[in-house]
């Protein structure tokens, strides 16, 4: 199959977030678009120990047996509810511009289902919480910590609301992953016409200018406006304070690795960032 975007669909509010941004990814790719909703059809059903010790094995047998049906009842209004989902994120995608989109319906858990169709995927856009998980603005979806440790593709994590990136910043370390990312975004028609911005955060040495310059030549070369700088301080706060300041759309990354940025989508400080950007975010692997 053509590698294509793949949407992760369900009915969280950044459903349409998702739909805008995979449309807008998949006009700019030139790549076949995909909506994908899984069922978690895992029972909800309390564990015995919980029960046995309350009530007599008969009440108790026809307990499990009425929950086993609610279940069953469960999952077929949650299958129906995504083939509405699908269809209306169908329906906006075409009204975007999209030809014929893919929908699908699956069973399984969110991440093993994605990582499962990742050889088809050019790019995964998927919200930065689901539907189950708490909307205050500081909680960040525990589905999406793992799909970004255990995907291999490019995934875009997207807010509620879609704006056409115009101001793009890549958090830069002058590592292999980053350069690969500066290429990418230098030659990627998703960031064509795109105002380009690199930022290191780290002391201002001679290293850190040479791989500053580098940056900038290669997205110059590239005829992309570019400009870029190297801030010391915490990494979140700062790559933060950089969005703010220059109005940026877009923030790429580089996941994993040993560098103070590399090392965000590996500890707290991986939540911390993603928790606060109010931007989507495009991690690289």
């Amino acid at each position: 199959m053509t590698e294509q975007v793949l949407a992760a669909i369900d009915g969280s509010q950044y459903a349409e977030g998702v739909c805008d941004y995979a449309a807008w990814s998949s006009l700019a790719l030139s790549a076949p678009l995909s909506f994908v909703h899984v069922v978690d059809n895992h029972s909800q059903v309390p564990e015995e120990r919980n029960l046995s010790g309350n009530l007599r094995f008969g009440a108790r047998e026809r307990l499990m047996k009425e929950l086993s049906e609610l279940d069953e009842k469960r999952a077929k209004v949650n299958r129906e509810q995504g083939k509405l989902m699908l269809e209306a994120a169908k329906a906006r995608a075409v009204e975007d511009g999209v030809h014929d989109p893919i929908t699908r319906q699956l069973n399984g858990t969110l991440v093993e289902t994605l990582v499962a169709l990742e050889k088809d995927v050019r790019l995964l856009v998927i919200g930065k919480r689901g539907e189950s998980a708490h909307q205050a603005s500081g909680h960040l979806g525990s589905n999406l910590e793992r799909v970004v440790r255990e995907m291999h593709r490019p995934i875009l994590m997207v807010p509620k609301i879609f704006k056409r990136p115009e101001k793009v910043l890549i958090a830069f370390d002058g590592s292999k992953t980053a350069r690969k990312g500066v290429e990418m975004l230098a030659r990627s028609p998703l960031f064509a016409g795109t105002e380009c911005h690199v930022l290191i955060v780290g002391s201002d040495t001679a290293e850190h200018r040479s791989e500053l310059e580098w940056a900038l030549s290669t997205l110059r070369d590239a005829s992309h406006q570019a400009e870029g700088a190297i801030r010391a301080g915490e990494v979140d706060d700062t790559l933060q304070a950089y969005e703010k300041e220059h109005g940026i759309d877009l923030l790429v990354m580089g996941a994993y690795g040993h560098s103070r940025i590399r090392h965000l989508l590996v500890g707290s400080t991986t939540t911390a960032m993603l928790r606060g950007s109010r931007i989507p975010v495009l991690i690289l692997r």
